[in-house]
């Protein structure tokens, strides 16, 4: 059946399958060399030129291989409970028995192939079914019969080259964001230790020693009962909770806060004011462990939850956007996890969080490096924006090119 030029089929009948294997691991000659041997793994990327695991010409010439051009899909793992990854071989590789690769027939474009599965991969993953030992597993005869429609092969081209445009868009845009992350941690590690000095206003840079300082005496520190429950009598609030702390670095009113209640005496006692820290108190995960996020704006009444400690800095001598930044660090992370208690569950007590100390720069200096720093953390966000928004771009763009929704014009078709 035709509509509008494109032909209903099957995936089975636009490609051919064939099966991957392993070369012998006892032989040392086949392994690290510099010849891609494709496995899971390496499916995170949908452009398949090189591998985490190599062969040497020895080896590739004993391995299982797919030509250029070919989709490499998974078919057996764990991965396959939550995706189906699908990647483009764009030159030949050899890869391993977990994969299939699907090699497209004369009037099919591969790249355009590789960009069908990946459109149709939350309907093919339900095809998944689980073995035995709690893999996932894909029946190769289901993918086969999965129904597709396929436009001309002029079409199939174009369709490939603009989706390849938008990708190399998002790769850019990854890069710049991996780049400036780079940066901000380089100067986290650079500033937040005296390693490089500032500036002041007038142009001189900071000299002035940093002092050995005990966080309690340098701030007040408060750990909140208050749960999320709802109990009549008591008075309405919105809560932070653990969450709204252990995924964001900044807490405004941006986040949908949990409904909750609390006592009179709790509410003034443990809402949140502007450059308040909260760390996260305790965990079964030690990394996970006074992880900070700093309340940048007046929340207008939000109470601090459970499992959360604010950490109030007295404003002559502690600059909340400096501590917030400071504790992110990963040795201050590490530091706060050896002031914790427990074996299975780990806790900072009130009294172990009073015990925490390091060297800090005098106020003008802090507020000077949280600026820095404050701006990178804006250009990261907005990095981080425009990739989202390029891959929502896409995702909305396969959805209507793949289904001829949306049709390309195509210049010297035959």
């Amino acid at each position: 059946m035709s509509i509008n030029g494109w032909i209903a089929t099957q995936i089975g009948d636009i490609a051919k399958f064939t099966s991957g294997g392993t070369p012998s691991k006892q032989n040392t000659e086949f392994w690290g060399g510099t010849e891609p041997w494709i496995s899971g793994k390496d499916l995170k990327s949908h452009y398949l030129n090189s591998s985490i695991d190599t062969l040497t010409p020895q080896g590739f010439a004993k391995a299982k291989k797919a030509p250029e051009g070919a989709s490499l899909i998974l078919v057996r793992g764990m991965t396959l409970l939550n995706d189906f990854p699908v990647g483009y071989a764009e030159r030949e590789v050899a890869f391993n028995q977990d994969l299939k690769a699907l090699i497209p027939t004369n009037d099919v474009n591969g790249l355009f192939l590789s960009f069908l599965l990946a459109g149709e991969k939350h309907k093919i993953r339900q095809l998944v079914s689980t073995a035995g030992h709690g893999t996932g597993r894909l029946d190769t005869n289901s993918v086969k019969e999965y129904p597709v429609n396929l436009p001309p092969l002029p079409e199939q081209k174009k369709i490939a080259q603009l989706l390849s445009t938008w990708d190399k868009a998002i790769d850019t845009s990854e890069k710049l964001l991996a780049n400036s992350r780079q940066q901000k941690k380089a100067l986290m590690q650079q500033l937040l230790t005296g390693k490089k000095r500032l500036r002041d206003k007038n142009g001189v840079r900071f000299s002035e020693s940093w002092h050995d300082t005990y966080l309690t005496d340098a701030s007040q520190i408060i750990v909140s009962p208050v749960d999320k429950k709802i109990i009549p009598g008591e008075i309405p609030v919105e809560l932070c909770n653990y969450t709204d702390v252990y995924y964001n670095n900044q807490i405004t009113r941006k986040l949908s806060f949990m409904k909750a209640t609390a006592k009179k005496s709790e509410i003034e006692k443990y809402t949140l004011e502007k450059g308040d820290v909260i760390i996260t108190k305790d965990s079964e995960t030690p990394g996970d462990i006074a992880v900070p996020a700093l309340v940048a704006e007046d929340l207008g009444g939000v109470v601090c939850g459970y499992h959360l400690a604010i950490i109030r800095p007295n404003r002559k001598f502690l600059h909340g956007p400096f501590l917030s930044q400071l504790l992110s660090t990963p040795q201050m992370r590490y530091y706060f996890f050896t002031l914790a208690t427990g074996a299975t569950r780990f806790g900072l007590s009130v009294g172990g969080i009073n015990k925490a100390h390091f060297k800090l720069p005098n106020l003008i200096e802090q507020k000077a490096i949280a600026n820095v720093l404050s701006s990178a953390d804006r250009e990261i966000e907005t990095l981080q924006k425009k990739l989202d928004c390029l891959k929502q771009e896409k995702k909305a763009l396969m959805q209507q090119l793949l289904t001829g929704k949306r049709r390309v014009q195509v210049e010297n078709a035959q």
